[in-house]
Order: C-alpha cells, then structure tokens, then sequence
C-alpha cells in the first residue's frame, strides 16, 4: 500500500507541475471574476512565489480611464465557508478525477496489472464516485488478465458504491464473467438483468458454448428466438458450433434452413461455422457443398475444409485442397501450415513437408510457435531428428507440447540420452513437465535401456511433481524390466499396479516375453490380450504364434477356429518409400510394380553379399498380424524389396526412409542390418512399433523391439 501511495503521489505531484506551471506571458479569461481570488493564498508560477499574483501585472483599461467593477453586495453566505467547500471538493474530487484518468490511460496502453494495482486506492477511499468510462476501462483490464479476483473486485466495488450502470456497461459485465469463465456468476447476473438486448443473449449463449455446455446454450437460443424470432449472423454461427461440438447433424441442418430463411447463409462466419459442422458430423460431402458456395473464399474457410478432409483420413484430397488453395492466391496463415504439416506426416511425405516448411517461412511465420512446434513433431515421427532439432532451436518461444515433441523423437529413435539431457534442461528453464512429458522421456530410457534413468524419474513424477502415473508410465517401466531380462520383476510391477491392468501393460510384458523366450509367461500375457481385446487381430495372432512355436498345435488350431468364426483375416504386410515425391508401395513378393524385375535381382545380390557376412535365413520368424503365405516368401518381404527399389532408384549418398505397416519380422531386421553395412548407405525403418536406424551392421533399438 505505501508503494501506490508513493506512486500516487509523484503522479499528483506530477499533474500538479503541468496545471500550474504557466508560460512568461500570461492572459486571462474575458469571464474571470476577481472575487474568487483571496489573498491569503499563494500562487506557484514558474518556480516563483507571489503573495498575490496580481501586484505585477497592469491592466489596460484601466489605463485608459475605464471604472472598476462595482463592489458585490453582502451575500448571507459566509465568504470563508465557500473558500472551506472549495477546498475540501479541491482536496476529495480532483485526486479521484485523477487516479481515474490515470487508469484509463494505464488499459488504453495495455498495462492492465498497473491499472488494477491503482484500483486500489479507490477500494480503499471507498465510496468514491467513478464514471462509467472508469469501470469500462476496468472491465477490459480484467479480460485482458482473465483476472477472477479482479472481476470480483470490480463488481463488489460496483454493488457497493450503489452503481447503476447503464445497457452497455451492464453487457461489458456480464462479457468479463464470461471471458474470464465464470460462467455460474454469468449466468446469475443475465437472469438478473431487467432489460436484455440481442447483445446480452449472444455473451451468454456464446460463453455456454464456449464452455461446452452445449444443451443449456440450446435452450437459451430457443427462449430467445420465441422472444425476438430474429438472429444475428454471429448467433446462428455460434449454435452452429453447438451442433458441430454435440456432432449432431440433425440439428445443424435445421439451423442451415434457417440461416437460409433469413438470408445469413452467405456470411462468412456463418459458412465457415457450416463446413466445420458437417465435417465434425462425418458429411464431408455437405461441407464441401457449403464451400463450393461461398461468395468469398476466406482463409478460415479455406482452413475449415482442408482440415475436414484430413478429418476424415482423405489426406490426398486435403494436400490437393491446400495446392489449390496456394494456386487461387489465398492468403495462408501458420494455421494453414499446421494443417499441411500434419497431413504430411500421415502421408510420410517429406518432400511436401519440406515445401510446406519452405513456404511457412516465406509467408512470415518462420517463428510461429503452433506451426513451428507441428515441424519438431513431423520431422521427429519421419525420421529426421536433425532437422526437428534444427527448427526447434530457432524457436524464440517453446511451450510444453515443443519440448514434448523433440524429447518423444529422440525418445523414438533410440537417443535416450539425448531426450534425457532436453527433459533436464527443460527443467533447467524452469518448464514444468505434464504427463505426457514423463510418458515421452521414461518410452526414451526403455527405448534405449536406461534403468538407472528411468527408474529416477518414474519416482519424481509423485514425489517432485506430485503427478501420479497412469497406465502408459507403468508400460514403459514394465518394458524396462523386460528389456533387462526381469520378467519376474515385470509381472509384479503389473500385479502391484494401483488400477487394473490395461492392455498396454500386458502388450509390453508380452513383448519382452517374445524377444526373451519365455513362452509361458507370454502365453498367459496373451491369453489375458485375447479378453481385454477380444476383436483385435494382432493379439491373436501373437498367441497363434506362440502356440505354434511351442509345439501346441491343438491350441494354435483352436485359435484359427475363433478367428474364422469371428471373420477376422490376417492382412499382408506392406511398405512403402517415397523417391522424387512419389510414393511407392510393396507387398511382399509383389509381382506388381513396373520394376519388379531389376528389383528382385537386386535383392538376390544383396542375399548373396550378405551370405558372405554371416546371414542365414530363419526358417520361421514370430509376424505380430500377418498371415503363414509371408514364410513362403521371406526373401521378398515388403521390406526388402523397398529397400532394393530406393538403392536402385537414388545415389549412393542418400539415407533411405521406409515406412513399415506392421512390425518388422527378425529375419528382415538381421538382413537389413547387414545391407546397410556392404552398401555403406544408412536405411531408417518406420514400423508399427518404432523407428529402426539402421547404420554400419547394428540397429538403434538395440535388437529390442
């Protein structure tokens, strides 16, 4: 307190110095009176001090033989008592004057924590009287700040000065409770409203929409339409997105009739709002209608429909929305970016990555944080490490899902130390970790055996962070374990977990028993699979497998029973390499592709080049989903023969990028590992359990996967 007063009083002093301080020459007004003039004042002018100001200037028409005013009469008011009252309104009204002036000068500049900091005085003066333009500058300090103490504040003062604002200011509240999610209050204060206009019934249904209090917002707008049967462009936009978060489509299409009757449809925000609708609604047909019409082709709209075809998993037609869009002259914002990114990487699409990255750059926003932080994601899932490191540190600004992002890629490329190192020093910034975090850096230390590490860091999560671990935290400890052989240790980890068991626990104590040889244990790791997910192929296939591997062919027929009976077919492996940004994919054996021919000799010569290194083909090997055709055909899996077509089709420098539809069988891991050493080239494999850098005859998952 002694701070704002010492602040408020420089401030006086301050406004004191430019009213008083005059110019050398000075004139007066044709209405100045004289008698208001007592001379046991002192006058400050210039620095100087006169008694009476007047003594030294010389009046004209005096001079000039004019008589003086006439002596006033006798006035019942004491002269003195008006002197007092002067004084006193001098003393009280003037600093209030001023400390409102200042705050409205402190939001007009955007200083608002200064503002309510100031505020204070007046709380503590109490009673004092504020214009409405005080409490509207308050108002927008608060939801600048989304400053609940400074909304209760502001409305206890309000309430207790006896203030009656007036439609406007009254709207103003009841947009600060809603923008600083107080809904609860909100709503008391608009039921408490005497006079509502279309204004206070869009705050309200918005701020429920906002808050995803979808039915209540629904209820709001029918009561208002039965009271005005009149809509606003925003009000039918904003129930549009009702529709959209409910995905009810029935009820968005009788707002679309509406928005029609009442000539809305063509209001951007009303289109844009449609084509979101129907895409979240599963009619990416509608949207795209909606577009199709629309008078102006805004960014957001462009936005809204290129988004909902990735929605919907047409990535190809959303890349060729986004090249329309840049070829219609558009302009395209970092969410435009961020969108093509992720599409990107469903696509595995480097290239068009790199062309979006290009023009994210052109286009001004090199530094956005939202599209800067989908390129770390991106280049980290697509085996470019280097480079989402790269544009992660020319990020001025990094939030959590940044540092999440690289920390992951590391994680997934089997640099456990690296993602170690960038979770302590985002430490060090003093960025506080989520879940997620705790989830990407202990899948690191399993990823790359780092025991001492992980089991560090699984423990602060409760005791430092006071986070408390979730199924996938004890997933990455339980592979872990097995990962050093701890099968014992692994199962009591499961069975001493805090909740039940979830499938991820029992997949990664399966895995390690796959990779370890503990058919027992993974049979009954399996089994507990086969109920938790009784539809999923993978987990059947697994048991098969395993059955099969330990003589039990009974058992291995039984579950080839329930999986014809069930209607589930064990689907090919496939994979695919992207050369000259076309993609192209493989089946094993494929007999298909244009070069199957150069492509089958030159997996024959890597075969024979590799023999001479010590490969043996496995006569069985455990596939996670695929069916027992692949066996017959090991030396032309998918893999292998990506392979053989990027070696044939680029030069000898460039690393090769393959994506892997399933896990990648031991018998083409053993190979690959070797055609990377006689080729000299690095070979990175993206299967459907991680990232597989393959360089100079060994693997960074460390034959753990």
């Amino acid at each position: 307190m002694e701070i704002l007063l010492v602040r408020y009083q420089s401030l006086l002093l301050d406004q004191a110095q430019s009213r008083y301080s005059l110019p050398f020459s000075l004139s007066f007004h044709k209405h100045f009176e004289p008698k208001f003039l007592f001379s046991g004042y002192k006058f400050c002018f210039s620095g100087r001090i006169w008694k009476n100001p007047f003594d030294k200037i010389k009046c004209s028409s005096l001079e000039q033989g004019l008589q003086p005013l006439p002596k006033p009469k006798p006035s019942r008011i004491n002269i003195h008592e008006i002197g007092k009252t002067h004084v006193e309104e001098t003393k009280v009204k003037k600093p209030i004057e001023g400390i409102c002036r200042q705050i409205e000068k402190l939001v007009f500049y955007g200083r608002y924590r200064e503002a309510l900091e100031l505020f204070e005085v007046l709380e503590i003066e109490g009673g004092a009287y504020v214009g409405s333009s005080t409490y509207d500058a308050l108002v927008s300090a608060c939801i600048g700040l989304r400053s609940i103490r400074g909304v209760k504040r502001l409305f206890n003062y309000i309430s207790s000065v006896e203030f009656e604002p007036d439609q406007y200011l009254r709207n103003r509240l009841l947009l600060m409770h809603v923008k600083c999610g107080m809904m609860i209050d909100a709503r008391k204060l608009f039921d408490e409203m005497s006079d509502r206009n279309l204004v206070s019934w869009n705050m309200m249904i918005g701020g429920l929409v906002d808050s995803g209090n979808y039915m209540e917002a629904f209820r709001l707008f029918l009561i208002m339409w039965e009271e005005y049967s009149d809509g606003e462009p925003r009000t039918f936009a904003t129930m549009v997105r009702a529709s959209a978060g409910m995905e009810i489509i029935f009820g968005g299409r009788q707002l679309h009739s509406c928005a029609l009757k009442m000539g809305v449809d063509d209001d951007v925000f009303v289109s844009c709002a449609l084509i979101d609708m129907y895409s979240k609604c599963g009619s990416i047909e509608d949207a795209q209608l909606v577009f199709d019409v629309m008078p102006e082709r805004t960014t957001v709209g462009w936005n809204s429909i290129i988004a909902g075809y990735a929605l919907h998993g047409h990535s190809e037609d959303a890349l060729s929305m986004y090249y329309e869009m840049r070829d219609s002259g558009a302009k395209m914002d970092h969410f435009t970016f961020s969108i093509v990114v992720r599409i990107c990487a469903r696509l595995a699409s480097v290239e068009h990555a790199k062309q979006a990255h290009a023009g994210l750059v052109r286009h001004g926003f090199g530094l956005d944080i939202v599209a800067n932080t989908a390129l770390v994601d991106f280049y980290s899932k697509w085996g470019r490490i280097e480079d989402a490191r790269y544009v992660f540190d020319k990020m001025p600004t990094k939030n959590i899902i940044s540092w999440n992002a690289l920390i992951a890629g590391y994680g997934n490329h089997g640099r456990g130390s690296e993602a170690v190192e960038m979770f302590e020093q985002m430490l060090h910034e003093g960025m506080r970790p989520n879940h997620v975090t705790f989830l990407a850096v202990l899948s690191a230390c399993s990823h790359s055996g780092l025991s001492e590490h992980g089991w560090e860091i699984f423990h602060s999560m409760s005791t430092d962070f006071k986070i408390k671990p979730r199924a996938m935290h004890y997933a990455c400890m339980i592979e872990l374990l097995g990962k050093e052989g701890l099968l014992d240790e692994a199962l009591s980890l499961i069975r001493g977990s805090p909740f039940k068991p979830t499938a991820n626990m029992w997949g990664a104590l399966l895995t390690a028993c796959r990779v370890q040889g503990n058919l027992e244990l993974g049979k009954v790791a399996a089994e507990k699979l086969y109920g938790m997910e009784p539809e999923k192929l993978s987990n059947y296939v697994v048991l098969l497998n395993i059955y099969y591997s330990s003589g039990k062919l009974k058992e291995a027929a039984a579950v080839v029973q329930t999986l014809k009976r069930k209607g589930l077919r064990m689907l090919p492996a496939c994979s695919w390499i992207e050369v000259k940004k076309q993609s192209h994919v493989f089946l094993s054996g494929d007999k298909i592709h244009a070069q199957r021919k150069e492509i089958h000799l030159k997996v024959d010569e890597l075969m024979v080049e590799i023999s001479k290194h010590g490969y043996v083909p496995e006569e069985r090997t455990l596939l996670p989903d695929v069916d027992q055709n692949e066996q017959q055909i090991l030396l032309y899996h998918s893999e292998k023969l990506a392979i053989a077509f990027g070696l044939i089709n680029t030069a000898d420098w460039v690393s090769l990028q393959i994506v892997q539809s399933h896990r990648i069988c031991s018998d083409c891991h053993n190979a690959v590992k070797l055609i990377a050493m006689v080729t000299g080239r690095e070979i990175v494999v993206r299967d459907a359990s991680r990232f597989h850098h393959f360089k100079d005859g060994s693997c960074s998952c460390g034959d753990y996967w």
